[in-house]
């Protein structure tokens, strides 16, 4: 052993050990190491700087904001809700429509934010069904890393891979290259999940994630404003674009309620709604250009003060002077130069208007004002608190476009009419460029620590390839696997990195195990592709232990599910997962057989 390579093991050792105690984030840690490589003489800067203008990370960058249109123009948030629709009542059927879509969605979009989006509509489902939420959390958790084999795109540790297998001079996976492997993964996947279904922990859902749930609720009062594009278009239109979490309590004519009027009738200039709205759809409905939120129309031209007119919420302290006042009388317009948009209430009836709503204890309140007035609520002691408002509207009018954007860029890097970072980049400006969504949001949707990991990680892979101590590691694991058959030397990669992947991310395993993989099917006279491509298999598809995947993670507390929960369930489709990636990845790129 030389001289680099000894310096090699140790900045390694160094990097697992931050990797494994997180004692610093994975990004400080990333790039802690590339600084080590390049200080110690291993690497020289391009070669350690070379990861910022990888494919890899532009791809992983781009996709974020691809995701980010998605779920800013309504389309996850939708697809979740027709899921919800047609899951039926039994955990069978809930689980067979469930998996197949949810993996379908990961495919172009990141797996966590997928689990995020899909955790409170099962939540939701399984309450409303009578069903335990950890016999539907699981699954949905587990198919959306399955479904990250589907494309090259959706997963770093592929994209990591194909890095690899152009390095070595063989042909680059094209974006659809894996799909056969993933189709097979995820149907197993599904197979087993139904046929195991007995083993799934059957526990309730936490209270505090049905209390989140309670606050999707905001009552307001809408309005249909001259020029409105909704004017004498029916109400079901309107409820079409804002989806379940908008619901009609009344409808207001000329100042009269008139309960004739219903989803067929058309929405008229001056008509006023009566409504309870999520957070979403409640900003959503105030950036419409053809609505207004009623009070904000009444007495938003009596709001003084500087800066931007903004939506805050604010919590009813205990013994505020508020608590058993109208809305009405408390006049807040005039008072506080502030307007009461929506109100939230845990439990209790609201009356019918806002403006007759009495306020209680800990009623949260929706504001609208001008920024500098809300120092002064912020110091009321009626209020606890003022934060600003979590809802983010939907450009639900965009949702063609955005699907429109995401075809094309699907359909450049397949066809390599574009190459695969090109396409997906174009496809991150055509979103913010076409107003899909927000520039501010884009960059917030890109994940810093995982596009500096990334960028941080491939020089790791570099230098264990140039030190010779890739070739190190495979000449000790050919002394064990020299004479086994192929599908076996598979199968070892693949174990290997499933075991590895449970303490480090599925970027970091595949950039360490990548160049064995390369070296060992070098040795035995294979192309490395099923190598490589077996060893990020391993790294995405290993279900042994929660902390294996960040998806498990977010469904740990509301599934009330126990470490050993995903052992027992995890091995065996881990197990499965393995023989499956080996068996196809033969077929694949070594001429064996399918059958």
């Amino acid at each position: 052993m030389d001289v680099p390579q000894i310096l090699f093991l140790l900045i390694l050792a160094g990097a697992l050990y931050l990797f494994v105690t997180e004692k610093l984030r994975v990004d400080v840690t990333a790039m802690l190491t590339l600084l080590a490589l390049v200080l110690t003489g291993v690497l020289d800067s391009r070669q350690a700087l070379s990861g910022f203008a990888s494919e890899p990370a532009i791809i992983i960058a781009a996709v974020f904001v691809i995701s980010g249109g998605l779920a800013a123009t309504g389309i996850t948030e939708r697809i979740g809700q027709w899921i919800g629709q047609v899951g039926g009542r039994s955990e069978t059927r809930a689980i067979s429509v469930v998996m197949p879509v949810v993996a379908a969605l990961s495919s172009f979009t990141h797996h966590v934010m997928v689990t995020a989006m899909m955790l409170p509509i099962l939540t939701r489902f399984a309450k409303a069904r009578g069903l335990s939420a950890s016999r539907l959390l699981m699954p949905m958790s587990f198919a959306a890393s399955l479904g990250t084999t589907l494309t090259l795109v959706s997963a770093p540790a592929f994209l990591l891979a194909n890095n690899l297998i152009e390095r070595t001079g063989s042909d680059s996976l094209g974006i659809f290259s894996i799909t056969p492997i993933g189709i097979a993964l995820v149907l197993v996947g599904v197979a087993y999940m139904l046929l195991a279904r007995w083993i799934l922990p059957k526990r309730g859902s936490d209270s505090g994630d049905d209390e989140y749930m309670r606050l999707d609720r905001y009552r307001t009062e809408l309005l249909i404003v001259e020029g409105s594009r909704w004017s004498t278009r029916p109400l079901s239109e309107l409820n079409k674009a804002l989806g379940d979490k908008f619901r009609l309590l009344g409808w207001l004519r000329d100042g009269k309620r008139r309960r004739d009027l219903g989803d067929s009738s058309p929405l008229l200039t001056g008509d006023v709604l009566l409504v309870e709205a999520s957070a979403d759809a409640l900003a959503s409905l105030h950036d419409d250009e053809g609505l207004d939120l009623h009070a904000i129309a009444r007495f938003g031209h009596t709001v003084t003060g500087d800066g931007e007119p903004q939506l805050v919420q604010a919590v009813v302290a205990p013994g505020s002077e508020f608590i058993g006042h109208s809305v009405r009388e408390l006049d807040f317009s005039r008072r506080f130069s502030a307007v009461i948009a929506g109100l939230w209430r845990r439990d209790g009836a609201i009356a019918s208007r806002l403006a007759d709503a009495r306020l209680r204890e800990g009623d949260l309140l929706v504001l609208w004002g001008k920024s500098a007035r809300f120092a002064e609520l912020a110091a009321h002691h009626g209020f606890l608190m003022l934060v600003p408002f979590a809802g983010e509207a939907k450009r639900r009018v965009r949702a063609p476009l955005a699907l429109a954007i995401l075809g094309l860029t699907i359909l450049a890097a397949a066809t390599e009419w574009l190459a695969a970072p090109v396409a997906f980049l174009m496809g991150a400006v055509a979103m913010v460029a076409l107003r899909c969504v927000a520039i501010d949001q884009a960059y917030r949707e890109i994940d810093v620590r995982i596009f500096v990991m990334i960028a941080g990680v491939i020089p790791l892979g570099i230098a264990m390839e140039q030190t010779g101590t890739a070739q190190l590691f495979a000449t000790g694991m050919l002394r064990l696997v020299s004479d086994w058959p192929s599908l076996a030397v598979l199968l070892v990669m693949f174990s290997v990195a499933g075991l590895l992947t449970q303490i480090l991310s599925d970027a970091a395993t595949t950039v360490l195990l990548g160049p064995v993989a390369v070296a060992v099917a070098q040795a035995l006279g294979l192309p490395p592709t099923p190598f490589v491509v077996c060893t990020a298999l391993g790294a995405v598809v290993s279900f042994l232990t929660p902390i294996g995947h960040h998806g498990n993670l977010l469904i740990l507390g509301p599934g009330q599910y126990r470490f050993a929960d995903f052992l027992r369930i995890g091995l065996p489709l881990t197990a499965l997962m393995a023989l499956v990636s080996a068996w196809m990845a033969r077929w694949l790129w070594l001429d064996g057989p399918l059958f």
